[in-house]
């Protein structure tokens, strides 16, 4: 029994499963890049105020689920449970928006909140973000959209269905959170102390509330998108004409709401039909208002996080094998002391040209050396003896033929490079 263990929620990752997670990130990351967002790296905590303004006040983020506490000097920082209001700070504070726009950016990194660990939710959980500043041009949502959907098809998922929607412009909103509200009073008020709290402070989070019996209840609520401007209409359109154009898949959920105060117009949820309650694995939207709540100038703005825990229990679910990591190609077994030496040299020579070499190590005997090879999944073993060294010649085996040739010792770097090649 070990004396210490993780803390509860928040998860370790470690072979052969870390192999995998690192394998979902690399992939978002992936096509980021191929559009041209640039990394961005966000301190694990921040201002406390940061978090309130930028989230909402009334949100259960900042309400209910921050790590929050006072450091050395008296001031109240939050590890972050998000990233996109620490981007838009990070930007502010670079100066990046006045420069070439849009400003495109990728992160990524684990996330806190004070949750009831379960399957696909925990206290500390690992997102890719990605955030596009400068522009409300509804190609730029399309993009990021597209550029999520792509990172799921490249892993193999076939069952993520994306859905999509409008919370339109802020007097839209506004406009329909007193509508809403009134209907939510005369056939919702009454359920729960909670519910009640969100019905009198921000109608649309009860549209966003999975229980059965909200769910229910609000089954006919008058929806946001029956009360959209003209204008914030024609940015949906255009959405989605984009999304058409790129052959990306969606579902029209007018009842799609999210649970952070700086969205409007775009917003989406991708879903993963076999994770349960869990099931969205990435999600984002449009804050074009983001930057004057956090005490900046005007700046439009998109992004999207995805999950990256989830995204892992959706291949597992789907029994679907991320990419595999590069590993072990070729593994050297020194059968003696001048053999450990040479080996040593050789393995470090190979792995400067960027060829991945091992070599065992304690000094086992043959058996469990070839084992250690074996287990490490490289393509070809070097054995290597004192008998070797003093005739210049070493046995190179294919671990997947069984098939073994004699190899000149002067050549056998530049011999294996070929072999892989």
């Amino acid at each position: 029994m070990v004396a210490f263990t993780a803390p509860k929620g928040v998860p370790d990752q470690v072979p052969p499963r870390s192999a995998a997670f690192l394998a979902v990130r690399d992939a978002m990351v992936d096509q980021l890049r191929l559009a041209g967002y640039g990394a961005l790296e966000l301190p694990v905590f921040e201002d406390t105020a940061l978090f309130a303004r930028g989230v909402g006040e009334t949100t259960d983020v900042v309400s209910k689920e921050m790590f929050t506490f006072t450091d050395r000097g008296g001031r109240s920082v939050t590890l972050r449970p998000e990233g996109t209001v620490g981007a838009v700070r990070a930007v502010l504070e670079a100066g990046l928006e006045r420069g070439a726009l849009p400003v495109k950016l990728w992160y990524d990194g684990p996330m806190f909140r004070y949750e009831h660990p379960q399957s696909g939710r925990q206290r500390q959980f690992t997102q890719v973000g990605a955030e596009a500043l400068g522009t409300d041009d509804p190609a730029l949502d399309a993009e990021l959209v597209a550029l999520a959907d792509a990172a799921y098809r490249a892993l193999g998922l076939t069952e993520t269905v994306l859905h999509l929607n409008s919370l339109g412009d802020p007097q839209d909103r506004a406009d329909y959170s007193a509508r809403l509200r009134a209907w939510l009073e005369e056939r919702v008020g009454g359920l729960d102390e909670e519910t009640d709290r969100r019905i009198r402070l921000n109608p649309l989070r009860v549209l966003d509330d999975k229980r059965p019996e909200v769910r229910e209840r609000t089954a006919g609520a008058p929806l946001l998108s029956d009360a959209l401007s003209p204008e914030a209409r024609s940015h949906h359109d255009a959405v989605r004409s984009h999304l058409d154009d790129a052959g990306v898949a969606y579902v029209d959920d007018p009842r799609l709401v999210r649970g952070l105060d700086y969205y409007r117009r775009t917003t989406f949820e991708f879903i993963h039909p076999l994770l349960g309650a869990q099931s969205t694995i990435g999600a984002g939207g449009r804050y074009d208002g983001l930057s004057e709540a956090i005490g900046g100038p005007p700046l439009p703005g998109v992004g999207w996080a995805l999950g990256v825990d989830r995204t892992l229990l959706a291949l597992e679910a789907e029994q679907v094998a991320p990419p595999a990591a590069a590993g072990c190609q070729v593994f050297f077994v020194p059968l003696g002391a001048r053999a450990k030496a040479t080996s040593f040299r050789l393995v470090t020579q190979l792995r400067r040209l960027g060829t991945a070499a091992d070599l065992a190590y304690g000094d086992r005997g043959m058996k469990g050396a070839m084992k250690a090879a074996d287990r490490s999944g490289a393509a070809y073993a070097v054995v290597l003896g004192d008998r070797d060294l003093e005739a210049g010649t070493v046995p190179v085996k294919d671990l997947r033929s069984g098939e073994q040739s004699a190899v000149p010792l002067d050549t056998l770097v530049n011999h294996v490079r070929e072999l892989l090649r």
